[in-house]
């Protein structure tokens, strides 16, 4: 789910990890001020089995550790909290790590194969609406013994290792969260790079470097206060105003398309990107969008190229795809299907489908997130000028936005995804799997068995042709409409480095790389 940029992989190997040796990360010595990072991912909650977002994942991958991670433009995990991990059987059924020797929670405890198993199992247990348990489709148990670990699958799924070096496979203290119930404060426990030394919801998250991390990254690290805008433009007015030094995700459109890398008093790092954002439909029974032929209709009207142009200035690229380009299995196929926008084919749509014209929905929008609020007046606009469909709009906090789609209350609404591992399985289950992270209510047997097979290629280009299957039937079925894909930005001052490294497509938020010149 981070703005990120990701490349295509050559290979998925089934001894995913090697061991490595143990890395310490330092604070920084002599000058060691803190830097400030602005963004307006704001965290959902502090807790990882109940978040499944952008702005939580950021912090998670700070403060927490997961057996895996990915090094600065690897495509493949490498051991963190574990020395090693692999499949053990060709059958890519049954995934073993074994853990580094001397991690330590804040209370002093040693971490063991207890608190992994512990850690997913109470993900899974919990299920929180807008948590990540539905990442985990295929794993059915897990055993620990001393400080290993086993991961029991129910099918074969060469992502695994990729799902356990993300936020969800965040290792916490068994000692310290409840089984069965989100853990609630301002605290965490963690034995990441950093830890949480203050923290204040929608305001800021002080970070200090951890003396007893012991994992992938060595070297050194500063001090970072990350601060928390509600709006792109409170963003960007404090980027003026010298009250961050880092800006990310994400500053106005307008803004993005006024950068000058030339400026001397900043640096500004552009990035092709992974992240996408669709228009998402309540497929129920008795909803006004539950009929196919209703969504294809809509499919036919929405015009990407005027929302690029007009909502986000030229900063983003119409996408016709469910995967976006650069990704294994990336085809264009709501480009085949629905070339141009074409009215007529929308009314002859919806007379076969028997509605009642106009077709009256809900559209659902998070206030403050980016464009959303002048990207749902542009998408009614094009709806309504056919005379085909009357659109209500309704902008929420972004907590209870995403309460809106878990519970199924919203007709439809626009979400950003962006790439949780650089696999194209992230856009595939999580988007139009059964019980998706979306919650469209959508449920193919075709695509749930394409994206089955999908996993059973430890070489991940031979799934090539099952992605592709994926998105043609996702192109008929329109439970998701493909809106755009993402540049990423990061915009730093002049005497702040390591900007270019905070992301890489492997959904690490690498604040430790960040250095004052």
């Amino acid at each position: 789910m981070r703005s990120v940029r990701i490349r295509i992989l050559a290979a998925l190997l089934v001894l995913a990890a090697v061991g490595v040796g143990a890395w310490r990360l330092l604070p920084s010595k002599g000058d060691a001020r803190t830097i400030t990072v602005g963004t307006t991912d704001g965290v959902t909650s502090l807790d990882p089995a109940g978040a499944y977002d952008a702005g939580s994942w950021a912090l998670f991958s700070n403060v927490f550790q997961s057996l895996l991670t990915f090094a600065p433009g690897g495509t493949a995990p490498v051991p963190d909290a574990a020395k090693s991990c692999a499949f053990v059987r060709g059958d890519l059924t049954d995934y073993r790590c074994e853990l580094r020797d001397g991690l330590t929670f804040p209370s002093g405890r040693t971490m063991n194969a207890e608190d992994v198993k512990y850690s997913f199992d109470r993900i899974l247990k919990i299920k929180a609406p807008v948590g990540p348990a539905s990442l985990f489709g295929t794993l059915g148990s897990v055993d620990a013994e001393g400080m290993t670990v086993t991961f029991h699958l129910t099918s074969p799924d060469a992502t695994f290792p990729f799902k356990v070096a993300t936020g969800a496979g965040s290792i916490v203290d068994h000692t310290a969260y409840p089984a069965g119930k989100l853990r609630t404060g301002d605290r965490v426990d963690g034995t990441g790079p950093y830890t949480l030394t203050s923290y204040t919801k929608g305001r800021d998250a002080v970070l200090a470097p951890s003396r007893h991390y012991r994992g992938a990254v060595s070297g050194t690290a500063r001090p970072v206060e990350l601060r928390y805008y509600a709006t792109p433009e409170a963003l960007d007015t404090a980027r003026k105003d010298k009250q961050v030094e880092v800006a990310t995700d994400q500053l106005p459109p307008g803004v993005l398309a006024g950068l000058n890398p030339s400026d001397p008093t900043q640096r500004v790092y552009e990035a092709d990107g992974s992240e996408t954002r669709n228009l998402y439909f309540n497929t129920r029974a008795g909803k006004p969008l539950h009929e196919p032929k209703v969504r294809r209709a809509i499919a036919w009207l929405i015009d990407r190229e005027r929302l690029a142009a007009t909502v986000y200035d030229g900063t983003v690229d119409p996408l016709y795809s469910l995967i976006p380009a650069g990704l294994t299995g990336h085809t264009a196929s709501f480009f085949d299907d629905y070339p141009k926008p074409d009215p007529d084919k929308a009314r002859q749509l919806l007379t076969q489908a028997g509605v009642s014209l106009p077709v009256h929905f809900t559209y659902g929008y998070a206030k403050g997130r980016g464009a959303g609020e002048q990207e749902g007046a542009e998408i009614k606009k094009e709806l309504e000028a056919s005379g085909l469909f009357k659109v209500t709009l309704k902008g929420y906090e972004w907590t209870a936005f995403q309460k809106q789609w878990a519970s199924g209350e919203l007709d439809a609404y626009a979400v950003g995804w962006v790439a949780d591992f650089p696999d194209p399985d992230t856009f595939g289950a999580a988007l139009v799997g059964t019980g998706s992270a979306m919650n469209t209510g959508y449920s193919s047997k075709t695509v749930d068995r394409l994206i089955a097979d999908s996993r059973r290629f430890a070489e991940r280009t031979e799934a090539d042709q099952d992605f592709r299957s994926v998105q043609q039937t996702v192109a008929e079925d329109v439970p998701v409409l493909p809106l755009w894909q993402a540049k990423e930005y990061v915009v730093t001052t002049e005497d702040v480095g390591g900007g270019q490294y905070l992301s890489d497509g492997t959904g690490v938020f690498r604040l430790w790389s960040l250095t004052a010149l």
